[in-house]
């Protein structure tokens, strides 16, 4: 029994060595780039729903890469689907004419972003003071292609979000978000709700809104230079 004990220590003992070796140097490493997708739900602002952001909710995902500038900026590019709805006769708004309509859409939303950390975002490296968590704001610019009962339209789409980030693992990280997206046109809900008021300089009346709520994660690769203690 001794030897077999001797054996199997033999055996674990330096895998667990050469595994806690290996953890310790993730931890020491940052990395520049991570990739990650998400889920939650959407919500619409528009001729058909003025003022209840989720009144009915829809599915949203996501896929993203991004460039770590560093451990508090970040530039994210992010491809976003979401499913949108709404039915003018929930509301008492009124209508020209006393008209009543009922739409279903998906939003295709590519674009970039800006994105600030309010703490130093990160693990080891104790010489920066990171921490695993932080708050961030986000601001960017895209392209949004929205279909709607056969019918589809273009148009540039002004994203901006809020978020907590918390990593997991030195790689791993978890991330809640909600954001709100200005789209420079109005036929995310369908043709028929296109300019109802036929106010084309209007800010708000002559545009669509969709929102996200939801949950992502993302996975970090390319290690830095640690031994300089320099960011590419």
């Amino acid at each position: 029994m001794t030897r077999l004990l001797l054996r199997i220590l033999a055996v674990v003992l330096p895998a667990f060595l050469s595994g806690a070796a290996m953890l310790h140097a993730e931890e020491a490493e940052s990395y520049k780039f991570d990739i990650g997708a998400g889920v939650g739900m959407s919500g619409y602002l528009g001729d058909a729903n003025e003022s209840n952001l989720f009144h009915k909710p829809g599915f949203d995902g996501n896929v993203s890469f991004r460039w770590l500038a560093s451990n508090r900026f970040a530039l994210r590019s992010m491809l976003n689907v979401a499913t949108l709805s709404g039915n003018t006769a929930d509301f008492e708004n009124a209508l020209p004419g006393g008209a009543q309509y009922e739409f279903s859409s998906t939003v295709f939303d590519l674009g970039a972003r800006a994105e600030f950390n309010f703490l130093p975002f990160g693990m080891g490296e104790t010489y920066k003071q990171l921490r695993r968590w932080t708050p961030y704001l986000a601001v960017g610019v895209g392209c949004a292609l929205a279909s709607s009962d056969g019918n589809s339209a273009v148009a540039f789409s002004l994203p901006m979000a809020v978020g907590v980030k918390f990593k997991v693992r030195p790689r791993f990280n978890l991330a809640l978000e909600f954001s709100m997206t200005k789209v420079f046109g109005d036929k995310v809900d369908g043709r028929d709700l296109n300019d109802l008021y036929t106010i084309k300089s209007s800010f708000l009346k002559n545009t669509d809104w969709f929102s996200t709520l939801g949950i992502s994660f993302s996975y970090e690769f390319g290690p830095r230079c640690v031994v300089c203690h320099r960011i590419d």
